[in-house]
C-alpha cells in the first residue's frame, strides 16, 4: 500500500507503491525523485532491447510523460498487445498497463504519482463534477506541447531543485488538469470543439472506411460542419488534426491485423488505406520505430 515518508522537519509526504515487472528494460542512470504532500515525481532514463516488455500496477493514479522531441521507442497500453504510442498518459488507480519496446533506443520519462485519497479534492476546483468521472478513464495523448513543456520544467526541478514545493506542486496540478480536462461527461465539450455525438460520427466513419482515402469534406459532412470549422473544432477536441488522427487509427488497425498470421503485409496495407506496402512501412516506422515485419515478429 502507499504510505507516508518522513521528511526533514517531521512532516510526511506520500510514497507510491507500484508493482512492476520488466524484461529487457533497464535504467541507464540512477532514478531521481522528489516528493511533497500527496505527490511523488520521479524521473527515469532507461533503454530496452527490441521486444523488451513490462507491466505495471499501482494502487494510486499516475501520469506518465515521455520527454524529448523524437518518436518514443516504447508504447503503453491497457492490454498486452495493441499498444498506443502516445507521449502523455493518465493511468487510473488499479489499472495494469503494459509496455513494449520497438526499437533499441534510450528514452526518458517523468512519472507523477498522486495520492488517491486526495486527488479528487485536488481537482474539484478546476474540473468541478467531472473530477470523479475523469479519474476512472485512462488517457493516451499522441502529443501535447503545453504538457510536455511543463513536464520538462518539473523534470528540471526533480534533477536540481531550485524552488520550494509550491512550484512543482503547481506544475503537477496543471499537468493533471490539462490531461483530465479533455475527458469527462458527455456535457463536457471544449469551447469551439465537437460534441460527443459529432466526434462519435466522425470516428465511426474513419473506422468503417479505413480501407480507402477519406477526404476532410466527408469527415466534415459527418459532423455537419464546414471543412474549415470542422478542422478547427476537431483539433480543439482531440488535440491533433483530422489527418494525423486518421493516420493514427490506420496504424492501430494495421498493428491489430499484423498480430495475426492470416494476412500478408501487402494485404494489411490495402485493408488499412495505404497506397502500397512501402507507404505503410514508412508510416508505421515513423509512428512506432519498427517496421511492420518487425512488429509482426514481436507480437506473434
Amino acid at each position: 500500500m502507499a504510505g507516508p515518508i518522513a521528511r526533514p522537519g517531521g512532516s510526511m509526504v506520500f510514497r507510491p507503491n507500484m508493482t512492476a515487472f520488466t524484461d529487457g528494460i533497464r535504467l541507464v542512470a540512477p532514478l531521481r525523485w522528489r516528493a511533497w504532500d500527496g505527490t511523488v515525481a520521479d524521473l527515469s532514463d532507461a533503454e530496452g532491447c527490441e521486444g523488451a516488455r513490462g507491466h505495471y500496477l499501482s494502487p494510486d493514479p499516475r501520469v506518465v510523460v515521455f520527454l524529448g522531441a523524437e518518436t518514443q521507442p516504447i508504447g503503453l497500453a491497457e492490454r498486452r498487445t495493441g499498444l498506443a504510442f502516445g507521449k502523455v498518459a493518465f493511468i487510473p488507480a488499479g489499472l495494469t498497463i503494459w509496455s513494449h519496446v520497438t526499437a533499441p533506443r534510450p528514452f526518458r520519462h517523468l512519472d507523477l504519482h498522486f495520492e488517491a485519497a486526495g486527488i479528487e479534492r485536488r481537482l474539484r476546483e478546476s474540473l468541478g463534477p467531472r473530477a470523479a468521472t475523469s479519474l476512472t478513464c485512462p488517457v493516451f495523448l499522441d502529443g501535447h506541447p503545453t504538457i510536455e513543456h511543463l513536464a520538462g520544467l518539473l523534470a528540471a526541478e526533480v534533477e536540481e531543485p531550485c524552488h520550494d514545493d509550491l512550484v512543482p506542486d503547481g506544475l503537477a496540478t496543471t499537468i493533471l488538469s490539462l490531461i483530465l480536462g479533455r475527458t469527462g461527461s458527455a456535457e463536457a465539450v471544449p469551447r469551439g470543439g465537437l460534441t460527443p455525438a459529432q466526434l462519435r460520427r466522425v470516428t465511426d466513419l474513419m473506422d468503417a472506411e479505413l480501407h480507402r482515402r477519406l477526404s476532410v469534406a466527408e469527415l466534415a459532412a459527418a459532423a455537419g460542419l464546414s471543412e474549415s470549422w470542422f478542422a478547427h473544432a476537431f483539433r480543439a477536441t482531440v488535440g491533433t488534426s483530422p489527418g494525423r488522427h486518421l493516420m493514427a487509427r490506420r496504424i492501430e488497425r494495421a498493428r491489430q491485423l499484423l498480430e495475426g498470421a492470416t494476412m500478408t503485409i501487402g494485404e494489411v496495407a490495402a485493408a488499412t488505406g495505404f497506397a502500397d506496402q512501402a507507404h505503410m512501412t514508412r508510416a508505421f516506422r515513423t509512428a512506432t520505430g519498427a517496421t511492420p515485419a518487425a512488429w509482426r515478429r514481436l507480437t506473434t
